[in-house]
Parts: C-alpha cells; sequence; structure tokens
C-alpha cells in the first residue's frame, strides 16, 4: 500500500486502490480520496510459461488522418486448427494491396530521420504533411524518394525549428546528395503554393550552435544581438556562416575561449570558410558586438584576421 495524505485523517495515511471502481481509498477512514481513476498499466499478464511470440497487445497504432481509414485496420489471426483454419486462410490469402504502404514506408523514414536530428512530434508530423501532399500531387513518381522525404523534413524545420542542410542531410542514409535534397526542395515550392518557402536566417540557428558549444546565456544573447547587427552591413555570406564567424567572434570575448576547430565541429562549417568569413566581420566588429557585453578596450583583444 501507498501513503497519501488525507483531507480528513489530515495525516498521510495508508490507501487501498479499488481497481474494478478505480477509487483510491484511505484505509483508515474511508474517504475516497480519487474515483474514477484510469488505469495505466498493462492490460495482459505474461506467464513464464509463454512463448514470446505471441504479441499479447490487442490494439494497433494511433489513427492517422494521412492515411486512408486514418490508419485502422483489422488483422485476422489464423487459428490453432479444424475446418476453420482453412476458410481463414482464404481470406488471408485474397490479394488486397494496401494503397497506403508507400506512405507508411515514407513516414517510418521520416521518423527515423526526426528522432536521429532530436526533432520534436509537430515538426516529423508537418513533414510527413508536406509529403503527402506531394503524393497526392503525383509528384513523387520518377523521383528520389529519400531525397524528397529528407526536403519535407527540411521544409517542416524552416518554419517550426530550423536545421542547416548538412544536419539534414547527415541522417540520410548516405544514397542522396546535398543537391539532390535542394532540387527536391525546389519541387515541393513548385507544387505546393500553401507551404511557404522560408530561408533559414542566422539568428534561427545561433542559439543552438552557441548552446551545443557551452556558451554562457550572455555570451549566446551577445551573438544573437551580433547576429542581428549585421543586416546592416555588407556581409556575403550564407547564415550558417555567419552564425558561426560571429559565435568565434563573441567566444573570443568570453571567460571561456574557443577555438576555430571546436566552433567549425559544432557547425559544421569549413575551418577555412569560417576563417575567411571571421576576416570580412572583423572590422566591423565595434557595429556587431553589443557595447553592454564588450567595450572598445575589449575588441582590441580580438585576434586580427
Amino acid at each position: 500500500m501507498e501513503d497519501i495524505f488525507c483531507s480528513d485523517c489530515k495525516r498521510n495515511t495508508a490507501v487501498v486502490f479499488d481497481h474494478s471502481a478505480g477509487d483510491t481509498i484511505c484505509s483508515e477512514c474511508g474517504l475516497v480520496l480519487e474515483a474514477h481513476s484510469i488505469d495505466e498499466t498493462s492490460e495482459w499478464r505474461t506467464f513464464a510459461n509463454e512463448t514470446t511470440e505471441n504479441d499479447p497487445h490487442r490494439v494497433g497504432e494511433k489513427s492517422n488522418h494521412l492515411l486512408t481509414d486514418s490508419g485502422l485496420t483489422t488483422m485476422i489471426s489464423m487459428p490453432t486448427g479444424g475446418a476453420n483454419r482453412s476458410s481463414i486462410g482464404s481470406f488471408r490469402n485474397i490479394n488486397t494491396p494496401d494503397p497506403d504502404r508507400g506512405l507508411i514506408e515514407a513516414f517510418k523514414t521520416i521518423g527515423v530521420m526526426a528522432e536521429r536530428l532530436g526533432l520534436v512530434t509537430t515538426i516529423k508530423d508537418l513533414a510527413n504533411e508536406i509529403y503527402k501532399k506531394m503524393d497526392d500531387a503525383k509528384a513523387t513518381r520518377g523521383r528520389n524518394k529519400e531525397a524528397l522525404m529528407a526536403a519535407c523534413l527540411f521544409t517542416a524545420c524552416n518554419q517550426l525549428g530550423p536545421r542547416t542542410m548538412k544536419e539534414i542531410h547527415s541522417v540520410t542514409s548516405g544514397g542522396v546528395t546535398r543537391k539532390e535534397i535542394g532540387r527536391a526542395k525546389l519541387e515541393i515550392s513548385k507544387h505546393l503554393e500553401g507551404v511557404s518557402d522560408v530561408t533559414t536566417r542566422a539568428v534561427d540557428i545561433i542559439r543552438r550552435f552557441g548552446s551545443n558549444l557551452g556558451m554562457s546565456i550572455k555570451a549566446v544573447k551577445a551573438a544573437e544581438e551580433a547576429v542581428g547587427n549585421t543586416e546592416a552591413c555588407d556581409i556575403r555570406r550564407t547564415p550558417i556562416t555567419v552564425a558561426a564567424s560571429i559565435i568565434y567572434m563573441i567566444a573570443q570575448l568570453s571567460e571561456k575561449t574557443k577555438l576555430i576547430r571546436e566552433v567549425a565541429d559544432v557547425t559544421g562549417v569549413a575551418h577555412g570558410t569560417i576563417k575567411n568569413s571571421y576576416k570580412d566581420i572583423y572590422p566591423h566588429a565595434a557595429k556587431l558586438v553589443p557595447a553592454w557585453y564588450a567595450n572598445a578596450e575589449d575588441l582590441k583583444k580580438l585576434p586580427s584576421p
């Protein structure tokens, strides 16, 4: 028995669980502390002499509105013997192709990619919706399916939680190139008007990079503000490259400095690319770095490119 606070006894008392009624009852005064609770334990029992080949579940996957009949199907198990065995078997042998087989496999692949990146369910679900719309538009035929799945996930990330192309490509099987994913992304923009083609900004990814690099909250906030200030400067670099070089600059002004190699490992930007980009933003350091984070004397400590 478990001890729970009883409002009548004014102290913790042992309680009794009535599983048939779903009630939690105080063993001393009989007060029902909780009524109609839901039993979340398994609905079956496993015995020592039972084999593990039989699945004890009597329920399937949750409904999916993207699939035919919401993905709710019934499996007929084979009886152990007798005349009914042959009749049931004849039903099982009827050739009924699953119209959603391709979608189910695609959703599984997208789910694996999303899990490897640690993405939330909402991003994965949005990627599934984008792929379903492409399938309904007959735009998946004759194309590299994995590249299209990765592009759907990339598009969903750009809308809800930006990830770089390199990160998306890193969770594929390796059979596609970043160029193929980019072409598939253009096809999505071409066929689906409702899907906005959002471009990843440096400010959208710099917080994650700074956190992965172990920078302080104050340093990450300064990096975000510095990235925002780059819009007033003529820095012709990709957003991820700008983010990497800004992180490197702010890190040099922090208590715990970081090497270019460390920044390159976290951001995925090449060592030489960060170095060249830092050379571009170095003259604008006074405009980029917030005054509350570093003054003119501090900026003189920045390593020259």
